[in-house]
């Protein structure tokens, strides 16, 4: 049998007009800064500051670049330690706290209660930096890419979410796998994790992006300029420049001068890898974000 055609009421077709041409500004407003940013990178700085910001770029120069790769190897070095921490921070980070939050959803599971407390009192309170430089310093990985993983691969405030999200998990379908003579970690890998995809899309995601664009652990831990990461390696070549330029060094040229064609170059080496990210969890962010907006 044929379907019969829904027809559409002139207003209803006039408010989805009009809702696709909001959606449309919306999103041209937001990508409209990184357009800029492209944009300004390849300017000429003189014609940044005189005209401003545009959309196509002004005087096309490469001299932000030509600042930045100096030190082709450097960068590359750069680029390959931020991969590695952003790659394996984030694989290390979903198995501890997916582990974590399996067993504190759980219902068999004794002092449940008091352990999700403890998880939860350590996003009230922290034991401060001193003791993080102690503990990483003793177990003598300053100056290694593990000084780099292991502070960040554990969150609480994200074991709370895979737990909350876990618990919405229907129990039947556990106890049936049990009685199927399945284990934990066979469950959890069979049954649950597929099932929570959006939420551990969604904070792979933030692991990644925090990742790559954490340079703050590097000042601390790391020394050693060939371990610097990529955000840190920039920031110290954006530093160098700017205190080369207060000093008023004649001879340096002044395309490694901290130019606003080099900030935004900066920008656009820093974003421009991880941005691919975004098309493949896009699905799964938007549903992860939702988590607790609608009970069944």
């Amino acid at each position: 049998m044929r379907q019969q055609k829904v027809k559409i009421s002139a207003g209803e077709k006039a408010f989805r007009f009009l809702l696709y041409l909001l959606l449309t500004a919306v999103a041209a407003l937001c990508i409209l800064p990184f357009i800029l940013i492209v944009s300004g990178s390849f300017s000429d700085s003189a014609e940044i500051m005189k005209h401003g910001y545009s959309i196509l770029p002004r005087g096309f120069s490469l001299d932000g670049y030509r600042s930045i790769f100096l030190f082709p190897k450097q960068i590359a070095r750069s680029y390959g330690i931020s991969i590695f921490v952003t790659v394996c921070g984030t694989l290390l980070g979903l198995v501890v706290m997916t582990l974590c939050g399996y067993a504190l959803s759980r219902s068999e599971l004794k002092y449940r209660n008091a352990i999700a407390f403890l998880v939860y009192f350590t996003t009230l309170f922290s034991g401060g930096l001193v003791p993080w430089y102690i503990v990483i310093t003793r177990l003598g990985m300053k100056n290694t890419v593990w000084a780099l993983i292991i502070p960040s691969c554990c969150s609480s405030f994200y074991i709370l979410l895979i737990r909350n999200f876990m618990k919405t998990i229907p129990d039947s379908l556990v106890e049936s796998a049990k009685l199927d003579g399945a284990g934990e970690l066979r469950i959890l890998i069979r049954i649950v994790m597929p099932l929570s995809t959006p939420i551990l899309a969604t904070i792979a995601l933030f692991l990644a992006l925090s990742y790559w664009n954490d340079w703050y652990l590097a000042s601390l831990y790391v020394t050693d300029a060939d371990m610097w990461p990529l955000q840190y390696r920039l920031y110290n070549i954006l530093n160098a420049a700017s205190k080369i330029a207060q000093a008023g060094v004649e001879n340096f040229t002044s395309k490694i001068l901290p130019t606003e064609t080099q900030k935004l170059a900066n920008a656009v080496v820093a974003t421009g890898p991880i941005i691919f990210l975004y098309p493949f969890l896009q699905k799964y962010f938007v549903q992860g974000i939702s988590i607790g907006a609608v009970k069944g």
